[in-house]
């Protein structure tokens, strides 16, 4: 039976349809926000898979062609390989906020596939999808703790908008997603353009207050439906084991987690575990794999006890302290900017390269093609952290971070074509222990100065974190890896000393609320402010010069008109150019032209000769000319490439003169001086105008 739930967000319906496609799966939900279309489903295995210490569930998000009614570039003419980085994206976005709300234990492989099916161009479907999944799992069998439901928050004319339009966003001085429950916030992504921490906190609440109506509609929905939900695992647990492996390793897990050195605290732990699984191998035998779970959540209870009880931290800082920040700028000789930047046992080294407007990137989406003139990637090889893995194509952890960082230090950049450059960032992650995303922003901000990119200021990336126990909570500034995972939230914030540029907030308990987020973003500027000065002291200001080894770029003006004749036919003028010159040309449709070659000298070679075959003549300049054509009423001169006027007559010389050839033959070069342009474009032309003083007077 087809059911329906309505609901206006952002002053449009939003629809939440069920019964009528999909209906194998195991919960469906066609969502439908003006002309955008989504389609959500949640299924599971009925077995379970064995031995696995992890959640098996999977989300994909698939943004289809025929949505926006195109058809996919490429020789298959379908959507196939790799998701793109926008997919990814959003796969990460749906799978943040839901994950943390399925039970302990669930061993049922689970899916989420969220398939955009018609697309306005202006509801942004991303959020709807993620609204979509919640309400999917919610009317499924799967037991589930939600529903949460998620909105975009915009701020045009400092007003807030709910789901603001294409057009509304590109006025909007920030662009955040925000997911909630009922009661608090759970995730939240999104970037600023340098605004104050007390308006993000007034945005994130704003955004929830929209949310309530559409947790209001899930439960509705699901109230329609009537569906059973499967009884979740029950977390079976041996209280005697693990009481006895309280009494053995609490104390000695003390110990290791005060171990500062994130390597010698890994080998201890590693020590203990082997330790109490030989003390217990013949009165568990067999049970090796519970002795791990308990001495893991043994290590959670003790970290946290440590923290709130005694007001410590694994490497004994405050709470609000950040580690010890080294910084080396120029670190590589021969690429065009280099920084390397570490805090604590957190390294990378970000490597800029700058290109021409060849080199930007093409980006295929629903709404057209596009393309980006600024790229920020980031690499975690396994070295970083101490293992030995295969090396792969980037995961979605690898482009979400690479993402984020993006996000934040792209406000930063000239704007407006001020920097003729496509600019491409490299982070390598060379030791990780906590916020590598974080430093690849500090990294790479160094990096963009240090290749002389006119940043308007550094920008620098801290990331909190949360233990919550009961009513009491700590926030930590500069988390290590063992912090984010045994915490409750991991809340990464970028900026400078005006405001923030982006944020990133994934929690594991059920939300947080304003008390929370208002001290974690002061806290966090309060590090970052540190950070920055730090930063400032390694390198103040961009560098004046650009790298020897950096491509010089000219960018030039023509009339559209005269691209034909730079080109020339088959592509034989701007060829001969580039091999005469050695320099790279690109020249685009409105006439702009960008000259690019490592030799300063060639790119001047090369605009001289774009600027001689696309000169305009002008009244009252004088031009060597070439006689072309003889009448008898007067001669016509080439003066530029393609370009001929006339010279009459009686503007030979200052006598009369009764023959033209008497004067000038074809052929002939003489000096002329334009004299006038009609509106038609006609240029008349005068020999005795540019006739030298001397040869005046003797006339």
């Amino acid at each position: 039976m087809k059911h329906s739930v309505e609901v206006q967000v952002g002053g449009r319906l939003l629809r939440f349809e069920t019964g009528e496609v999909a209906r194998q799966a195991g919960g469906s939900v066609l969502m439908r926000y003006g002309d955008t279309v989504v389609i959500v489903t949640a299924t599971k295995e009925d077995r379970v898979r064995e031995g696995i210490d992890f959640l098996p569930l999977s989300v994909e998000y698939q943004e289809m062609s025929y949505a926006a009614g195109r058809i996919p570039g490429g020789f298959f003419r379908r959507e196939i390989g790799r998701p793109s980085e926008k997919a990814t994206l959003t796969s990460r976005l749906i799978d943040r906020p839901i994950r943390p709300l399925f039970p302990k234990k669930w061993a049922f492989e689970t899916q989420v596939i969220a398939t955009v099916m018609s697309v306005d161009m202006e509801n942004e479907p991303d959020v709807v999808a993620l609204t979509g999944a919640s309400a999917a799992l919610h009317i499924s069998s799967i037991p589930f703790g939600g529903p949460v439901a998620a909105v975009r928050v915009g701020r045009v004319n400092s007003e807030f908008v709910i789901n603001p339009s294409a057009a509304l966003l590109e006025q909007s001085d920030m662009n955040i997603v925000v997911a909630g429950s009922r009661d608090a916030v759970v995730m939240v992504e999104g970037g600023a353009e340098f605004v104050p921490e007390d308006i993000i906190a007034d945005a994130i609440m704003f955004a929830h207050q929209a949310i309530v109506p559409l947790i209001d509609a899930q439960d509705e929905l699901r109230r329609l439906v009537a569906k059973a939900k499967d009884a979740p695992p029950e977390a079976v647990g041996d209280q005697a084991l693990i009481d006895r492996i309280a009494d053995i390793a609490r104390a000695r897990m003390g110990e290791v987690m005060t171990t500062a050195d994130k390597l010698v605290r890994r080998d201890r732990k590693r020590a203990l575990k082997s330790s109490v699984r030989e003390q217990l191998a013949s009165e568990y035998a067999g049970r090796e794999k519970e002795i791990d779970a308990a001495l893991d959540e043994l290590e959670k209870k003790v970290v946290r006890t440590m923290m709130v009880k005694e007001r410590r931290r694994i490497d004994g800082r405050a709470f609000d302290e950040v580690r010890p920040i080294s910084i080396e700028v120029g670190k590589l000789p021969r690429t065009h900017g280099s920084a390397l930047f570490t805090r604590g046992e957190t390294q990378v080294i970000s490597i800029v390269t700058l290109g021409s407007s060849s080199d930007e990137q093409k980006i295929e989406a629903l709404a057209g093609e596009t393309f980006k003139a600024f790229m920020l990637h980031y690499n975690f090889p396994p070295f970083s952290v101490g293992e030995v893995k295969p090396l792969r194509g980037p995961g979605r952890r690898e482009i979400g971070h690479g993402a984020l960082a993006e996000r934040a230090v792209k406000p930063s950049l000239p704007q407006n074509g001020q920097f003729p450059y496509t600019i491409r960032v490299v982070s390598e992650v060379l030791e990780s222990n906590g916020s590598s995303s974080m430093a690849t922003v500090c990294g790479s901000s160094l990096a963009l100065m240090d290749a002389g990119v006119p940043v308007s200021s550094p920008v620098a990336g801290i990331a909190m974190g949360l233990v919550k126990e009961g009513d009491q909570f700590i926030v930590l500034s500069d988390i290590l890896g063992d912090e984010d995972h045994l915490g409750d939230m991991d809340f990464k914030v970028t900026g400078n000393e005006l405001g923030v540029t982006a944020f990133q907030m994934d929690v594991k308990i059920s939300g947080v609320n304003r008390e929370i987020l208002k001290k974690a973003l002061d806290q966090a500027r309060s590090g970052r402010l540190h950070i920055l000065e730090k930063m400032k002291n390694a390198i103040e200001v961009p560098r004046v010069q650009l790298s020897p080894y950096a491509p010089r770029v000219i960018t030039i003006q023509i009339n559209p008109d005269k691209i034909r004749d730079v080109i020339g036919p088959g592509g034989k003028v701007i060829r001969a150019i580039v091999a005469e010159t050695g320099a790279k040309i690109d020249i685009d449709d409105s006439g702009r032209v960008v000259v690019m070659s490592p030799d300063a000298q060639a790119c001047d070679k090369a605009i001289e000769k774009i600027r001689g075959i696309t000169a305009e003549p002008e009244i009252g300049q004088l031009y060597m000319s070439k006689i072309v054509r003889v009448t008898d009423f007067g001669a016509f001169a080439e003066i530029l490439p393609n370009t001929e006027g006339l010279i009459h007559i009686s503007q030979l010389e200052h006598h009369r003169v009764r023959k033209v050839t008497d004067v000038v033959n074809e052929g002939d070069e003489v000096l002329v001086k334009v004299i006038d342009i009609d509106k038609d474009g006609r240029i008349r032309l005068s020999r005795k105008a540019a006739l030298p003083p001397e040869q005046k007077e003797s006339e």
